[in-house]
């Protein structure tokens, strides 16, 4: 009876621990699911060479040759390549630094003349397209700083600026790629923060030159009147000589016919 009882029980305790051992080597044998792939990282863009672009791309050597002086030329790289935003120059060319004589920049401080030119840059990258919007939204900052600020105005693509001193507009379109856009203007960008208010006026174009006046001009007809005129006046002058010179070949030819007459009688 014993022998039967230990019997059942080690054989309970066999078929337990095979079907554990069972269930573990089919967890094992179960397959296990692949992670799912991390997604691919945001293409990071194309590293611009703000220097290298401006050297070949135009007649900007003035600008970059100031940029390079005052050590600017990194502070537009950093906000180009290192920040999200990007960036947009206008960039004068050579003859508009040449054109400029009043309000002179060599006059400026130092830290006016860095304004100045961190004034041709936007601190975010802006498409043609982007000037539309742009316009309606008033003064808009520069680098230079929140009281340095442009109006824009885009009208059938073309896009013009406005300083206050300086109108102009965009003449080309050198670099848009972001995070870099560059384009060309014809004026060099003078802020009021720095030159005031007290803009001059507009000089009034230089008058046409002198041309001979037509026959209907007032100035022509006085002209004309004054020569009708004068000509009465010399033919009234000569009547009275011809009157003259008559009257003494009257009285020649009578003192003749006397003499003839007192040498026959």
């Amino acid at each position: 009876m014993e022998f039967s009882m230990i019997f059942m029980i080690s054989f309970s305790v066999l078929i337990l621990c095979s079907s554990l051992a069972y269930g573990q080597v089919a967890m094992s044998t179960s397959p296990t699911p692949s992670p799912s792939p991390a997604p691919a990282p945001a293409p990071t863009p194309a590293y611009t060479n703000i220097k290298d672009l401006l050297s070949v791309a135009g007649p900007y050597h003035k600008f970059l040759g100031y940029l390079e002086s005052t050590k600017l030329i990194d502070t537009l790289q950093i906000q180009a390549n290192n920040t999200e935003e990007g960036i947009t120059i206008f960039v004068p060319k050579d003859s508009a630094f040449k054109a400029l004589k009043k309000p002179s920049l060599s006059n400026l401080t130092d830290d006016q003349f860095k304004s100045v030119l961190l004034y041709h840059a936007l601190p975010r990258y802006y498409a043609l397209a982007d000037f539309n919007d742009l316009s309606e939204k008033g003064p808009i900052s520069t680098l230079a700083g929140g009281q340095y600020t442009l109006q824009f105005n885009y009208d059938s693509g073309t896009v013009r600026l406005d300083s206050g001193w300086s109108k102009t507009k965009v003449t080309s379109a050198v670099h848009t790629s972001k995070p870099v856009a560059v384009y060309q203007i014809d004026k060099v960008l003078l802020p009021e923060a720095i030159f005031g208010t007290d803009i001059p006026p507009t000089p009034a174009p230089a008058p046409a030159l002198g041309i001979s006046p037509s026959a209907d001009t007032p100035s022509a007809a006085k002209s004309e009147e004054t020569g009708s005129s004068s000509k009465p006046s010399s033919s009234g002058s000569s009547s009275p000589r011809i009157m003259m010179n008559s009257g003494i070949w009257t009285q020649l030819v009578l003192a003749f016919l006397g003499g003839w007459l007192a040498l026959f009688f």
